[in-house]
C-alpha cells in the first residue's frame, strides 16, 4: 500500500465533556504499515474526573496531576500532522469532537485536517451485529492491547482501517468519500 499514509487517533476523557481529554494516542501509518504508536497522559482542566469514566479507562486524577495540559500535547501531535494531515478514528464523531472542543477551550486554531471513520467504514463493509473497536478487532484477530487506553486503541484502529481498505479493494483514501470529513 505504497503512499497510504494516515494517523489513527484516540482520546479518553475524564468526564462526559469532550474537552476533558485525559489521554491521547496516535498510531502513524506510512506506506500502509504501522510505523509508530505513541500516547500521552493529559491533565484535563481542573483535573476533575467522573466515576463512570474512570471505570471505563482506569485513569485517575493522580495519574494526570503532573501531566501536561492539552495545548502541550496537541503541539506534539500537530508536528505529526504537518507531514500527514489525515486522521482516522473509530467513531470519529467522538474523537473529532474532542479535538474541536479542546481547541476551542484553549483558544487554539483548528488545523486543516481530513479525517476518516473506521466505524462508518465497518458498518458499510461488514454485516456484524456489533461494530465496536474491540469486537471488530477480535473478529479479524487484530491484537487488542489494552482497550480504552488511547495508544492501544489508536493502533487497533489503524490496523482495522488497513483491513477495511484491503477488504473493500480500495486503491486510495480518495475513494472513501462516505466515511470522511474535515476537522
Amino acid at each position: 500500500m505504497q503512499g497510504l499514509n494516515f494517523i489513527a487517533i484516540d482520546f479518553e476523557t475524564a468526564t462526559g465533556r469532550r474537552a476533558s481529554i485525559c489521554e491521547a494516542g496516535i498510531c502513524v501509518v506510512r506506506d500502509g504499515r504501522v510505523a509508530e504508536t505513541r500516547s500521552w497522559l493529559v491533565r484535563p482542566q481542573g483535573n476533575c474526573y467522573s466515576y463512570w469514566n474512570i471505570q471505563i479507562h482506569g485513569i485517575h486524577p493522580e495519574d494526570t496531576a503532573g501531566a501536561p495540559e492539552f495545548p502541550e500535547v496537541w503541539s506534539e501531535i500537530s508536528a505529526y500532522l504537518k507531514d500527514c494531515p489525515v486522521l482516522v478514528a473509530h467513531n470519529a464523531a467522538f474523537d473529532m469532537g474532542c479535538i474541536r472542543h479542546s481547541l476551542e477551550l484553549y483558544g487554539m486554531a483548528k488545523p486543516d485536517v481530513t479525517y476518516y471513520c473506521s466505524l462508518r467504514a465497518a458498518r458499510r463493509l461488514y454485516d456484524f451485529g456489533c461494530n465496536t473497536l474491540d469486537y471488530l478487532c477480535g473478529q479479524f484477530e487484530i491484537a487488542c492491547g489494552r482497550h480504552h487506553r488511547a495508544g492501544d486503541d489508536a493502533e487497533m484502529c489503524a490496523r482495522l482501517f488497513l483491513r477495511e481498505i484491503r477488504d473493500a479493494g480500495w486503491c486510495g483514501l480518495e475513494e472513501m468519500t462516505y466515511c470522511n470529513g474535515k476537522l
